[in-house]
């Protein structure tokens, strides 16, 4: 057999971190990217770092084991679509050029080490184009050796700085005896503000709307609040009742918590620790998980036609192309729902709880499903949309994606979005909204509605039509009445005159 032919569209990024190597690949599809390839390793190369940053053998020779099974992956990508970044324990380490070396030939490709300040950059670009955040953000990404902190806003990272801690060496440092007792987590955290101390009154005089955790152990501590049936939102509160649940198992050998991952098992305590500091120094409210980080950030920036986009354009856009949606179609849908929305925006404040960008988001992607079959296409399009990454769209933006479609049509049951805690009441009025959208673009033509209005009284929906016109569309109206027995059977009132 000849050689396969390397694929142009697809790209890989290495990122060497101090507890975890990482490769991830991506196909560049229908103007987005996506992802056909992970493999992770728990390397801990920084655990292998001396008191003099001396790296010994062992940790080498574990690193260069990983990046041998890295490279089988990489022979079917063009050597331009490859770029490997390297990060503290490197940049510390007294004799990396030694790993360096070696590392290079297993995968016959050039590492970069990067700097502390460029890491930091390129995880918030990686933050900035897998989350939408409209005003200024603050991104905390937690490693095995250094913990990077940033205020960006858009695609640009304005304060940025890489601290000299991570999961790995204060595990090392601080719970060396593998005891989870008071003492051992306290010198944690006091180590840990020593190092913020120094920045964080500049941040806070700079301040952010919302704040983002990109790093393992935040996304450990969702997993262990969504196991205890709490919303996904991090708080000091949060995170301190965590820390007493795990000094409650007295080791990290027994440390059991629900959610919480064998593989993570190990650096989670002092990851908890790093960023009970990091909330206490900043004053952080709360924070929700990031969509990507460095290797997504490394990613974008080696494909120009991504860059400074509209993320959320650009997935919705993405998504319409692949499940050839009828562009017409989805367009007429999102404009009459969003006219509704604007008649009851005064008693729904629909705008300012970023509900309007996520019905018009809906109502573009609703007849995704009929790829599949017309009969139940709206639990085809929840399936889809619920098992797709949505760059641009928070977790919790996502469920409620995929909560609307499932609800968009058919048959309604009481207390259907219950399970989504405080969203719920957004998700019933993008819900309702849109369910009434797509039973007026039915004919999907232009002008065919006449002038009509939307009011809202106590949650109860009137839609009123001009003159006679109901009276001369009998399938319209009786589509309407249906509609209104289907809101009655959730609880909720809908009256058309």
């Amino acid at each position: 057999m000849g050689q396969l032919e390397p694929q142009k569209n697809i790209y890989a990024v290495i990122d060497l971190g101090s507890n975890s190597f990482h490769m991830l690949i991506a196909k560049s599809i229908a103007g987005g990217l996506q992802t056909i390839g992970r493999v992770k390793r728990k390397v801990r190369l920084a655990a292998g770092l001396d008191e003099n940053n001396l790296l010994s053998t062992e940790a080498m020779q574990r690193g260069w084991e990983c990046l041998a099974l890295f490279a089988e992956r990489l022979q079917d990508i063009p050597k331009a679509n490859i770029t490997i970044v390297a990060t503290a324990t490197l940049r510390l380490a007294t004799n990396a050029d030694e790993f360096k070396e070696k590392a290079e030939q297993i995968l016959a490709h050039k590492i970069n080490v990067i700097s502390g300040e460029l890491e930091a950059r390129t995880i918030y670009k990686g933050v900035a184009h897998t989350s939408s955040c409209s005003g200024r953000q603050l991104v905390i990404d937690i490693g095995g050796a250094s913990t990077e902190v940033v205020i960006g806003k858009g695609f640009d990272a304005l304060h940025y700085k890489s601290l000299n801690m991570g999961c790995v060496t204060y595990l090392e440092r601080y719970f060396k005896d593998c005891q989870l007792n008071n003492a051992n987590f306290n010198a944690a955290i006091k180590a840990a503000r020593v190092v913020i101390d120094d920045i964080a009154p500049s941040y806070k005089v700079v301040g952010w709307e919302v704040a983002s955790g990109a790093s393992g152990t935040v996304q450990a501590i969702q997993e262990i609040m969504v196991a205890q049936s709490l919303d996904e939102t991090l708080s000091l509160g949060k995170l301190n009742k965590i820390k007493k649940q795990s000094i409650a198992y007295g080791t990290i050998a027994e440390l059991d918590l629900p959610g919480l991952s064998e593989e993570r098992r190990l650096v989670f305590v002092s990851g908890l620790a790093i960023l009970i500091a990091l909330f206490e120094a900043f004053e952080i409210d709360k924070m929700g998980l990031a969509g990507g980080a460095l290797r997504e950030g490394v990613l974008y920036n080696m494909i120009p036609e991504f860059h400074n986009h509209d993320i959320r354009k650009r997935t919705v856009d993405g998504l319409m192309s692949r499940y050839h949606v009828d562009q017409k179609q989805a367009n007429r849908v999102a404009e009459l729902a969003s006219h509704l929305a604007a008649q009851v925006s005064q008693q729904w404040p629909l705008f300012n709880n970023s509900g309007l960008p996520l019905l018009k988001a809906i109502a573009q992607l609703h007849e995704i499903g009929l790829l599949i079959e017309y009969k139940q296409y709206q639990k085809h399009t929840a399936y889809i949309l619920e098992n797709t990454d949505m760059p641009g769209f928070s977790q919790s933006e996502h469920k409620i994606i995929a909560a609307v479609a499932n609800a968009h049509r058919s048959d309604l049951q009481k207390n259907v979005f219950e399970y989504l805690g405080c969203h719920a009441q957004l998700t019933q009025y993008v819900t309702r909204l849109l369910r009434i959208a797509v039973i007026l673009s039915m004919r999907r033509q232009d002008d065919v509605l006449p002038k009509l209005v939307l009011t809202v009284n106590n949650d109860a929906l009137t839609l009123i039509f001009e003159n006679d016109w109901l009276k001369a569309h009998p399938l319209m109206a009786s589509e309407l009445q249906q509609e209104s027995k289907q809101q009655a059977k959730a609880g909720w009132k809908f009256i058309v005159k």
